[in-house]
């Protein structure tokens, strides 16, 4: 069994946790599965909104997909958690992502 399938029954036995969550979003988008990562990336930071590595991938994972204005607020929401935890490497990075599609003419109005 893979790790992807591992973490699966833990969540299916009720094991669902904000870490579940992220672990899962990052093995599936490991493996391309983009529609499974930002659904577990989504749980992750509903569960817990300071999460500032889990906003991080749920931008990735919605810019990969091509939700360009999706991964825009996202990137968005991801800085001030990550500013508001001070997480300030993890704020930058974001504002690195989010000015790279804002530069790609693709900001929402």
């Amino acid at each position: 069994m893979g790790l992807r399938q591992n973490l699966e029954v833990m969540l299916q036995r009720g094991q669902d946790s904000p870490l579940l969550r992220f672990s899962l979003g990052n093995e599936c988008l490991r493996e391309g599965d983009l529609v499974a990562a930002i659904g577990h990336l989504r749980h992750a930071v509903e569960q817990n909104p300071g999460y500032s590595a889990a906003w991080k991938m749920l931008g990735e994972a919605c810019a990969r997909s091509g939700a360009t204005a999706r991964a825009i607020g996202v990137y968005r929401q991801g800085i001030a958690a990550a500013e508001a935890g001070g997480d300030m490497q993890a704020a930058k990075e974001m504002k690195v992502f989010l000015r790279r599609l804002e530069q790609a003419g693709n900001a929402p109005p």
